[in-house]
């Protein structure tokens, strides 16, 4: 018996048969299909691009073999804010697609408030030192990145979707 995690991907549309590769470029882990174990996560990121698409906020549910799906690939996982995941996002972010030597990638995301110390780090008004020094102030998130289409078929169901309406 394989054990399952609960994960969501907040977004418009209901996705019952998620693909890596159609996201924008550029992203923290490459541009494969983005899930979390955070519900509330996943609410802040449909609520987002609802209100950027003057739609409807939902999220799609889904059961994980996670650990089939890091047994069985080239993964990545980065367990706080540090140099490594520093280095791993802003280089994807400047296009050097470091992702492309990964199946799966877990860690931190750099969200609204991360972004701006990333940003100063990238155009080299701090040094990493000091990026990471105050990452490490930040509450913790978590995302999940798929970029391998078979990984993905073969570990992850889905299992519904919820509409968030006004008041959730």
């Amino acid at each position: 018996m394989y054990e399952v995690l609960t994960v969501y991907h907040g977004g418009t549309d209901e996705i019952k048969s998620p693909l890596v590769h159609v996201g924008r470029p550029n992203l923290d882990f490459g541009p494969g299909f983005y899930i979390t174990d955070l519900y509330l996560q996943a609410k802040k990121w449909a609520e987002q691009v609802a209100d950027l698409r003057d739609s409807s906020p939902i999220i799609s549910v889904y059961h994980l073999r996670q650990q089939d799906i890091i047994g069985s690939s080239h993964a990545k996982i980065f367990t706080e804010y540090n140099n490594e995941w520093l280095e791993f996002v802003t280089s994807n972010r400047l296009g050097k697609d470091i992702w492309k030597g990964y199946d799966y990638v877990e860690g931190g995301i750099a969200n609204d408030r991360v972004i701006n110390t990333v940003r100063l780090y990238m155009n080299g008004f701090i040094s990493a030192d000091e990026a990471i020094r105050r990452l490490k102030y930040y509450k913790p998130t978590n995302q999940i990145c798929i970029l391998n289409q078979q990984l993905l078929d073969k570990h992850l169901t889905f299992v519904e979707s919820i509409k968030i309406g006004p008041n959730e």
